[in-house]
Order: structure tokens, then C-alpha cells, then sequence
């Protein structure tokens, strides 16, 4: 008998482990949301900090300025920041990263901020290297980001066994921790930056990145964490069914257990990419929007997104190293001589004063802040 029962243990134990690797179902992702304030924040790396590395090595992590600036998100009734790490800084020193994560996360936590922290990523300079970072290019809007894997890491299969490992171990570390919002497992996976980095792609990226992403997933789901994994559709003009995504995007839209998306255009544009999204019946958040001159603004998107019940996180918090207050464009025609007539990101100046008053006051009228 007491074999019997050790054998339904070990079933049981098996059952649990399975389902917990699996796909939420929508019932559950909605439950999930419903305990969920509405969701709005920004993109986060302090201006201190050119990309993800130098936000986040030891050398770099700089606690003081991430609170001083989660502090200002905090006054205008932000309550989440999307937060993107990087497998070079597991692979550099793993127990060093997680104590830098978990000190990140005791200072959001002190500002009421859950961050959605991002794995991967296929945005800009297709080879990271550890070590100090170069400084930012004059006038060139996000200068200095680096993917995360690079280029040598998708085309060496090899390395495929560091990568599972960085994922396993980052999200196994905090699988149960209640002040992280959730998992964004790769953003913009098919972006091959033609108009910046082009040529140093690897040729058949994408391809690659497709076999690797639903890893990527499973990876994450293997260690069971309470939080949700998402990554945000962001190329295509039709959203409407998974037969008119292309086969990355049908990956993300169908291992996702919220839907994520990017856009940065008019409000009528954003409202019908959520109208498509709100047929699949699960949570929805927008976590890249305003490119003020672009036609993205708070004043607009905001309360499409509020209506929705949509959450919304803007690109850029604090102007500094990123220059993402700086346009596109840049890459093309540098903002050396004089600056653009609108700020292209970001919310707040350097010393803590809004871009535009009104927009912090709207934000503040959204999320319920009150106004001191």
C-alpha cells in the first residue's frame, strides 16, 4: 500500500509539473488581470545608463539614480516598467546578476512599481560585449542598444545550452516572486534593423529566431513561474486572424498567455490593432507607444487604451544616454546642429521636471494618482 501511494505521489507530482508548464487558458490569464490594476508605466533604463549592460553590470548598477527616477514614475501614477536583461550579464556572473535584480526589485517595490522583465531581444547592435560601454553617438537616437542574444550566439547552436540556461535560471529565481508583473520573452524577435545595422545581421536571422522562440517559452514555462509569459506582436498590418500573422508572430500571439503589442501610430490605428486583439479573449497590453511626432501621444493613445481596459507602456522615462528623445530619423540625419521640434520619447527632463506638465497631469487623472 505504502508503495501505492508513493507511485500516485509521483503521478500526481508529474500531472502538476505538466499542467504548470502549459499555455494559461484565457479563463486564467483573465482572472490573473482582473486582480490587476489598470497598467501604465515606461520602458525603463536610468539616464545614466547607454543600454541594458550598463544599466545592469556591477560596476554600473547605479541604485540611486533607478530610485530617484522610479520615484518620479511613482508621483504621476505609473505602476509598472518594462525592464529588459541580458544573457552575457548570466553568463558573466549569475549570482551577481540575480542579488542586482532582486535589489531592483526592492526599490520598485518601494515605488509600488511590478516591472515586466524582457529576456531577449532583437533590437540594434547585433554584438553586445561586456566591459565598459561606448559612449553615446551626438544626435542618434539609441546609440548604443545591443540584442540580446547577439549574432554569434543565434548562428552557434552550441551556445543554445547557455542561453536555455540564462532563461531557466533567471526566471526559476524569481518564478514566485509577487513583485514582478511577468515575462516578456523576446521583443521584436523579427526586427532585422535594416536601417541602422543591416549589414552586420546574421544572414537567416529570422529563420533562427523562429526555431528558437517557442524554446524560449518552454524554457520559461519549465520552471513554473506564477507570473504570465508574453511577446508583443509589432510587425504586420492585419491582426485580425493568426492565418494573416506571419510564422514568428503566430508563435508569439499563440505561446503568449497575455497579448502584447507595439504601436507607435495615429489613435485610430491603435484602437483597430486592439479591436483585432480583443478577439482572441485574452488580457491585452501595449508595452511600446508614443513617438510624439509620429503621431503616438499621451493625449491620445491614453484614453483609447483606459477605455479598453488596455494596459499601456510608453517608450522612455528619463532623458539621458539613450537619447531617445531624438527621432529615427537620426540614424539618417543627426540632431547635431540643433534639436527636433518635439521630444520623439521620454517624459521627464533630467532633473525630474515633466516634458509637458499636461501629460503627467493626465497620466496622474488616468491611474487615479491625486494630484499633490
Amino acid at each position: 500500500m505504502k508503495k501505492l501511494w508513493i507511485v500516485v505521489a509521483m503521478l500526481v507530482a508529474s500531472s502538476q509539473a505538466q499542467s504548470g508548464s502549459q499555455r494559461w487558458t484565457a479563463a486564467k490569464a483573465k482572472e490573473w488581470y482582473q486582480h490587476q490594476a489598470w497598467l501604465v508605466g515606461s520602458n525603463f533604463i536610468p539616464a545614466s545608463a547607454i543600454n541594458e549592460l550598463e544599466m545592469w553590470q556591477a560596476d554600473t548598477f547605479d541604485a540611486q539614480e533607478i530610485d530617484k527616477e522610479l520615484g518620479w514614475a511613482e508621483s504621476i501614477g505609473m505602476n509598472t516598467m518594462r525592464v529588459f536583461l541580458h544573457d552575457l550579464l548570466w553568463q558573466q556572473d549569475s549570482a551577481g546578476f540575480q542579488e542586482r535584480i532582486d535589489r531592483f526589485l526592492t526599490i520598485a517595490a518601494r515605488h509600488h512599481i511590478r516591472p515586466l522583465f524582457v529576456l531577449f531581444d532583437s533590437c540594434w547592435d547585433p554584438h553586445p560585449k561586456l566591459g565598459p560601454q561606448h559612449p553615446p553617438i551626438p544626435g542618434v537616437h539609441n546609440s548604443g542598444w545591443v540584442q540580446s542574444p547577439g549574432a554569434d550566439a543565434l548562428e552557434d547552436t552550441s551556445q543554445e545550452a547557455r542561453l536555455q540556461a540564462y532563461v531557466k535560471g533567471v526566471v526559476g529565481a524569481f518564478a514566485n516572486d509577487s513583485r514582478i508583473l511577468g515575462w516578456d520573452v523576446w521583443n521584436e524577435p523579427s526586427n532585422t534593423n535594416g536601417g541602422a545595422y543591416g549589414k552586420q545581421e546574421l544572414k537567416g536571422k529570422q529563420n533562427r529566431v523562429q526555431e528558437l522562440l517557442p524554446k524560449v517559452f518552454e524554457w520559461a514555462r519549465s520552471v513554473n513561474p506564477s507570473q504570465p509569459l508574453t511577446s508583443g506582436l509589432w510587425e504586420g498590418d492585419d491582426w485580425s486572424s493568426v492565418e494573416k500573422l506571419d510564422a514568428i508572430g503566430r508563435i508569439q500571439l499563440e505561446q503568449s498567455d497575455l497579448i502584447s503589442f507595439h504601436n507607435y501610430s495615429w489613435p485610430e490605428d491603435f484602437e483597430q490593432h486592439v479591436r483585432w486583439l480583443e478577439s482572441y479573449g485574452r488580457p491585452i497590453i501595449c508595452t511600446e507607444f508614443m513617438a510624439r511626432s509620429a503621431g503616438s501621444t499621451f493625449d491620445t493613445i491614453l484614453p483609447v487604451a483606459k477605455q479598453h481596459h488596455v494596459g499601456a507602456i510608453n517608450w522612455g522615462l528619463v532623458v539621458g544616454k539613450t537619447q531617445t528623445n531624438l527621432p529615427w530619423d537620426s540614424w539618417d540625419r543627426p540632431y547635431v546642429l540643433r534639436p527636433p521640434t518635439i521630444w520623439f520619447h521620454e517624459v521627464f527632463y533630467a532633473d525630474g521636471r515633466p516634458y509637458r506638465q499636461h501629460e503627467a497631469d493626465l497620466i496622474r487623472q488616468l491611474s487615479g494618482k491625486s494630484i499633490p
